[in-house]
């Protein structure tokens, strides 16, 4: 009888689950969470969790909690169902009660994660200790046994990673999404800046689950290799007791929170980087076991492991970054929420509450490494546009913990005047790579980067004004004094390096002497991170600094670029008024700047130039040069550029092909200073209709014209090869000169004939404009006001462009003689 009890909660929910509005969906779901027990609701469990957040495989979308709106009318109905008080949860913590297992194949975790297990070593996180589960069919097959917490928020993290397309019609910022709103209400919750984290309602001694116990040092936790698996095996059958570690009962929810968050969406990079962050102990234990394995074992065939041959084609979308930016907001808020004397006083760290100690070291032992890689990637992967801001903004908050301590500051002191306190100093010595190396980076970034762009602009401002901070350098300096401080006692030292909570179940398990020095923190997280074989550059040496000087000769040359552009749309604007359309035309054809995009650009230029004015000012405090040493490089940069630098093509060498740009050249047209002229360089009666001009008038005139150049062809070819003044004028009208277009400087794409001799024809086309027809229609209306006829008024008309348009040098060969 107890079978088709437990099938009817399952029968109930998937019975038209899809034909169902969301509202009622919910509504059946909460009555069943209420009303059956956790035994009847464990097999819906997995397949309610994929009905929320999709399939890991992409195929079942879900709820699409990325594109959910506030403007939505399902959303509120979401949000009061997966709130971290709400039904979904209550149903999580009843079943975490029972202490139910669900498995995750291996397969979906980040792809470093996978190929690392299955070379043969356990990731130092012990979110995957005591998890494996080893099937009979092989390693290929390994799956992870979680809880339902674990289960829950593995299934919710990697919700993000999966690629999804926007639905039609429903674009919409990130920051109001369902999920975004979701991943903030999570860290509240589970990370509180205040209190304790509340309690499960279901509190059953007999499923109370706490951390991951801590592995014994003599059973090392590695080597998924042939001969070591039945080993393995009977670890994982005779794991100690969960209850192993009672004062961690209290946080256990928010370090799995921390972890699967910090797993899933940090953990993207190469192999090779992946086991450089690895401690040197499962190293050297890991080569160990292979020479073992060499000894009992025949050679494995060639390409059976991927350790040192994969790479993730790993891309984090701008949405994936702004919620990592959201984590490590919160982080810092979590942190800073510490009591100051349990933050500044060591003797009292033993008599700390779990939550005030994990607090102490959630960022530097859960983030930093993995935030750092990732950072490092974006960086360097990242497309050269203004999507960047993203990662920039990221980094930023990071670096500027002080921004989230919840003190209020006095909103009549200037941001940039906040000089940053002196207990800030031990948190960048220990983040130092996040000031310096990705410092660096950015600058390799701006050099390539059009700064005329005001979004650019606005980039390299914010990373100047945040680094120009008062005290804020003297700090950066003090770092990279420590670490280049002789390693006497380094070596000595070196195992405490990387003796972290990472390696034991819970960060609780043990405790690190408080007295480490700091020379040994800095030389610690600068080697952790980049190796012993690094080759560390100074941000403050000379190398660097003539990276300075030259970007702030790209800043100089950006700026008056903006000046020129500024200048050109201003005369832009003033051409395209009314009183313009009574003008005579532009003599280029390709011209079609409008006045409204004069004005538009005209006030991005003028943002442009004040973002790169104050990152100048604050270029030169950060590196303290002085307004001699400035005033020096702009001389310079006058004496290169000429006042006719805009017009001159950009730095390009001589080949067989024609001219190839240089590298110089490049950054000329990437900055603007320098351009080719674009110019539409085929027959004029063919170039693409422009705004100005009347689509059905141009055909209709192309037309006409081509009848009559082919009717009357030859007569006009007699008039223009007359010498006198008659054949002047035919030529004029008649044949499309080229002397002006064979003057300007061509793009070096390949040698071609200058030119070609043209046909005599007549054209029509500028009778198509809207600013001729206008012309044309007061002249009508003037000439009927002085009653003349329509025919009258035509031959006037022609007379009047016939003397307005014949050149004088016409009859300069007759006036001379």
């Amino acid at each position: 009888m107890a079978a088709p009890a437990m099938q009817q909660p399952s029968a109930n929910l998937k019975a038209d689950w899809t034909n169902k509005p969301l509202l009622q969906r919910c509504q059946e779901l909460v009555k069943v969470i209420d009303d059956y027990p956790a035994k009847e609701l464990h097999p819906v469990f997995p397949w309610l969790v994929e009905s929320i957040f999709g399939s890991l495989d992409g195929v079942i979308v879900g709820w699409n909690l990325r594109f959910l709106h506030t403007r939505m009318n399902e959303y509120n109905t979401v949000m009061d169902f997966l709130d971290p008080s709400g039904p979904m949860m209550k149903l999580v913590y009843k079943l975490q009660a029972e202490d139910y297992k669900y498995e995750i194949p291996i397969s979906y975790l980040p792809s470093p994660v996978k190929a690392s297990i299955q070379e043969g070593v356990l990731p130092d996180c012990p979110l995957f200790h005591n998890k494996l589960q080893f099937p009979m069919s092989g390693l290929l097959t390994l799956s992870m046994s979680l809880n339902p917490f674990e289960y829950y928020m593995f299934n919710f993290a990697f919700s993000l990673i999966v690629p999804k397309t926007y639905p039609p019609g429903q674009h919409g910022s990130c920051s109001d999404s369902a999920y975004f709103v979701l991943v903030d209400a999570y860290l509240k919750h589970f990370l509180p800046t205040e209190g304790n984290v509340p309690p499960s309602p279901f509190s059953d001694p007999r499923g109370s689950v706490a951390p991951p116990a801590p592995r014994s040092p003599s059973v090392p936790y590695v080597g998924y290799g042939v001969h070591s698996t039945s080993l393995l095996k009977r670890h994982i059958s005779h794991q100690p007791s969960v209850n192993a570690d009672p004062a961690a009962q209290e946080i256990w929810r928010s370090e799995t929170l921390l972890q699967v968050f910090v797993e899933m969406w940090l953990h993207h990079y190469s192999l090779e980087m992946y086991q450089k962050l690895q401690s040197p102990q499962l190293a050297l234990l890991q080569y160990r076991l292979n020479m073992s394995s060499m000894l009992c074992q025949p050679p494995a065939p060639p390409g059976s492991g991927t350790l040192h041959t994969y790479q993730e084609p790993f891309n984090p979308t701008e949405e994936h970054v702004l919620v990592v930016r959201l984590l490590v907001k919160h982080l810092h808020a979590f942190s800073n929420s510490l009591k100051q004397e349990q933050a500044t006083s060591p003797s009292t760290h033993s008599h700390a509450s779990p939550l005030e100690e994990f607090k102490r070291v959630v960022i530097q032992r859960f983030v930093q490494q993995k935030l750092y890689v990732f950072l490092q990637h974006c960086f360097g992967h990242w497309p050269l546009d203004a999507s960047f801001r993203a990662v920039l903004e990221t980094w930023l908050s990071y670096i500027q913990p002080w921004r989230y301590t919840g003190e209020k500051s006095n909103p009549q002191t200037d941001v940039q005047n906040r000089t940053v306190p002196d207990k800030w100093a031990s948190f960048v010595q220990e983040n130092l790579l996040m000031y310096t190396k990705l410092f660096q980076g950015f600058l390799s970034r701006a050099m390539r980067t059009d700064l005329v762009n005001a979004k650019n602009a606005l980039m390299v401002f914010r990373v100047a004004k945040v680094f120009a901070q008062p005290n804020l350098s003297e700090m950066i300096h003090k770092g990279e004094q420590l670490f280049l401080e002789p390693e006497h006692v380094l070596h000595h030292r070196q195992p405490r390096v990387f003796l972290t909570p990472a390696h034991s179940g819970s960060f609780l398990s043990s405790r690190q002497p408080a007295g480490t020095d700091a020379v040994f923190k800095v030389k610690s997280h600068v080697y952790g991170l980049e190796g012993q074989d690094c080759q560390y550059k100074q941000m403050f040496g000379t190398e660097l600094r003539a990276v300075v000087l030259k970007l702030i000769q790209i800043i100089a040359q950006a700026r008056q670029t903006a000046k020129r552009i500024s200048d050109h749309s201003a005369e832009a604007a003033a051409n395209n008024s009314f009183l313009s359309w009574f003008s005579v035309s532009s003599s280029d054809p390709s011209y079609t700047f409008s006045g409204g995009e004069a004005d538009d650009m005209g006030e991005c230029v003028k943002k442009t130039h004040e973002f790169l004015d104050k990152a100048l000012d604050y270029l030169c405090q950060i590196f303290r040069l002085n307004s001699g040493q400035l005033s020096q490089l702009m001389a310079n940069l006058a004496c290169t550029e000429d006042d006719g630098g805009s017009k001159q093509l950009p730095d390009c060498i001589q080949s067989e092909n024609g001219l190839v740009l240089t590298d110089l050249g490049r950054m000329q047209i990437i900055n603007g200073l320098r351009r080719f002229a674009i110019e539409y360089q085929g027959d004029p009666e063919l170039q693409p209709i422009r705004s100005y001009e009347n689509a059905l008038l141009v055909r209709l005139l192309f037309k006409l014209s081509t009848f009559i150049n082919d009717l009357m062809g030859d007569h006009m070819e007699a008039l223009c090869s007359r010498q006198d003044l008659l054949g002047r004028v035919s030529r004029h009208y008649l044949t499309r000169s080229s002397a002006i277009v064979e003057q300007r400087r061509r793009s070096p794409v390949t040698r071609q004939a200058r030119g070609h001799p043209q046909r005599a024809r007549l054209s029509l086309r500028g009778l198509a404009s809207y600013r001729t027809l206008l012309l044309l229609l007061l002249l009508y209306l003037f000439f009927a006001l002085l009653s003349f006829g329509l025919l009258s008024s035509t031959a006037l008309i022609l007379v009047i462009g016939l003397l307005i348009n014949c050149p004088v040098k016409f009859f300069c060969p007759f006036l001379i003689l």
